[in-house]
């Protein structure tokens, strides 16, 4: 399907954009300034994993049918169950330090001195629970982006494999559906990952509930405000999925010759 002028120009213009902040970046705190908040995504990343695809494969072995064929359904409702568990267990705490972190840093006088400083300061400050603004958007954003991907990512190993439900599939076409997967979650869900980060940052007292967030952003933004860092986030959602995606698989593959996983 080829794009419509009006979409070559928006897209255009949000590359434009991201090309600008990145240079202003650069310019105002050098390279560096590309990488803040990156020792806490760093910090969340590995237990995420671990909780997502943990989760999913307890569930799914539980969904698949008598030949080991896990459908879309089963697959969108598996990851669900995914999503929200890293969502509670692991991204809320950590996106919402995250958030935190690099909106400090990007201030007149940070208060932050570094990943572990920000925690005990915002614990001490705000408690256990100053770690967990925003916790329904969390799961609703982590909930549907986990369904989204695995809906996808089920469909595409079903269609490729067809009736063989041991068919092999390249780790290169494994990157590719990951790819078109992570792609269908940043469509389908950007929207809620701005409200989880608005909900998650220094200004979060300015919104009552997560619901309250949503309509003050459409009240005095606009819809084009739910769709901000699409670009940006797109090409890093893709290839982050991709690459999951292909390690997973591979992993999977490598514990299924040493004891049986499905």
């Amino acid at each position: 399907m080829l794009m419509s002028g009006g979409d070559s120009c928006c897209v255009l213009l949000l590359t434009c954009a991201f090309g600008d902040c990145v240079k202003q970046t650069v310019q105002s705190h050098g390279v560096r300034g590309l990488y803040r908040g990156l020792s806490s995504l760093l910090y969340g990343s590995i237990p995420k994993s671990a909780v997502r695809f943990g989760v999913f494969e307890f569930l799914s072995n539980y969904a698949k049918d008598e030949s080991g064929r896990l459908d879309s359904t089963r697959g969108l409702l598996c990851g669900l169950g995914a999503g929200v568990m890293e969502a509670v267990l692991v991204v809320c705490p950590m996106e919402t330090v995250k958030v935190k972190f690099i909106h400090d840093q990007t201030s007149a006088k940070p208060k932050y001195k570094g990943f572990f400083h920000g925690v005990r300061e915002i614990v001490r400050a705000q408690g256990l629970r100053g770690t967990y603004q925003g916790l329904t958007a969390t799961v609703l954003k982590q909930g549907s982006n986990q369904a989204i991907r695995f809906f996808v990512m089920t469909s595409l190993k079903n269609w490729y494999k067809g009736d063989d439900p041991n068919k092999h599939i390249n780790p290169l076409i494994t990157g590719v559906f990951g790819a078109i997967a992570g792609a269908a979650s940043v469509f389908g869900n950007t929207p809620l990952d701005v409200i989880k980060t608005r909900m998650q940052g220094l200004e979060a007292h300015k919104y009552k509930s997560t619901l309250d967030c949503a309509m003050k952003i459409l009240r005095y933004e606009g819809l084009t405000a739910f769709y901000k860092g699409t670009v940006p986030r797109l090409g890093r959602v893709c290839l982050d999925v991709a690459i999951v995606f292909i390690i997973y698989e591979e992993v999977v593959k490598v514990l299924n010759t040493v004891w049986k996983t499905e």
